[in-house]
């Protein structure tokens, strides 16, 4: 944890000094509760009256008899501590509007509510006191057991909570997309037209790419069947045939051959250096831009076509949020990661 500068230090120990000494006050207050609670049960007031008499006669003088009084004094200081408090966080500008103090301290504006279910609300300022003392670096509350345990299951909470969330959303997303059927014409006109250039611009760059990469690793392979072709082509060709009759026509005929696939050769590689120009970049654009608008022609088989498909995604999507949820739910403790 980074060291805090001297006067955060300090205002965070005058914090933890108060929320330790309001935390004492609500473990007097609540146990005053309990004990004026079963000093009113008749047997065991005999019993306390028996075993201490003097204890027994002036509890129920003093305390019992005026037990509301007392505990209005209590309601009344945690009145206070709540105002102190909030004023306190108007100062320090802690919170973005003046109102969300009691909203982020609803256990203290609760436990001052005279009622003895409520007023146990406030034994949550051990958590809060816990937390100053974290940031003073007093404790480690990452090292205990407690923690690990607590935060193992509150984490799982919060996945649990975010993950029915997110279900449920994707559940509204497909009955939206069932009863849609502009759909995917949204999808054309507001998501893939907007994008047209910049894909034209990627697929034209891809078939250059491809084009380039399979000739230089394949290029004895490409010029050898090319050779076979040629060679083919003037073995089966008549007039050829004829001249190999003459004297000397053999050797020109396999000039010619030879000739023939040093020049398709040639156009090939010169095809291939000239995917660099200008002439190329505009023939695939071109074809790109068909493709694309082909690819965007739609009627009501393409419509149907991509609402079941994008249906069939977020089924699946769904589908893995619920697996990995229970994994985890089933698998090892995860790291603590400490909220500060």
């Amino acid at each position: 944890m980074p060291e805090q500068p001297a006067g955060v230090r300090r205002q965070e120990g005058l914090h933890a000094a108060w929320e330790g000494f309001i935390v004492a006050v609500v473990l007097v207050n609540l146990w005053l509760i309990l004990f004026d609670s079963l000093f009113g049960v008749g047997p065991l007031n005999d019993l306390l009256a028996r075993g201490l008499p003097a204890f027994h006669g002036w509890y129920g003088r003093t305390v019992h008899a005026h037990f509301a009084l007392i505990d209005l004094g209590f309601v009344a200081f945690f009145f206070f501590d709540v105002l102190l408090g909030w004023a306190i966080a108007l100062f320090e500008r802690r919170y973005a509007r003046w109102y969300y103090y009691p909203f982020a301290h609803w256990y203290d504006v609760l436990g001052c509510i005279p009622l003895a279910v409520l007023r146990w609300l406030r034994v949550l300022r051990v958590g809060v006191l816990a937390l100053r003392l974290q940031r003073l670096g007093l404790i480690d509350m990452r090292q205990w057991a407690l923690y690990g345990f607590v935060n193992r299951y509150y984490q799982l909470l919060l996945e649990e909570l975010s993950d029915r969330v997110m279900v449920k959303l994707f559940t509204r997303a497909q009955q939206e997309i069932g009863a849609s059927d502009a759909l995917a014409r949204r999808l054309i006109e507001e998501v893939a037209r907007p994008r047209k250039a910049r894909v034209i611009k990627d697929v034209s760059r891809r078939l250059q790419a491809m084009i380039e990469g399979g000739y230089r690793d394949n290029r004895g392979a490409i010029e050898g069947y090319v050779s076979g072709l040629v060679q083919q082509a003037l073995r089966e060709n008549r007039e050829l045939g004829n001249l190999r009759r003459l004297p000397l026509g053999d050797r020109v005929a396999h000039s010619l051959e030879d000739a023939l696939s040093d020049v398709a050769r040639r156009l090939i590689q010169a095809s291939v250096e000239g995917l660099q120009g200008p002439q190329f970049q505009a023939l695939a654009e071109r074809l790109a831009d068909r493709f694309f608008d082909a690819w965007l022609t739609s009627d009501a088989d393409t419509d149907l076509a991509l609402e079941e498909l994008l249906i069939d995604v977020i089924e699946v999507l769904k589908q893995q949020i619920v697996d990995r949820r229970w994994s985890r739910f089933v698998g090892p403790n995860p790291p603590a990661e400490p909220p500060f």
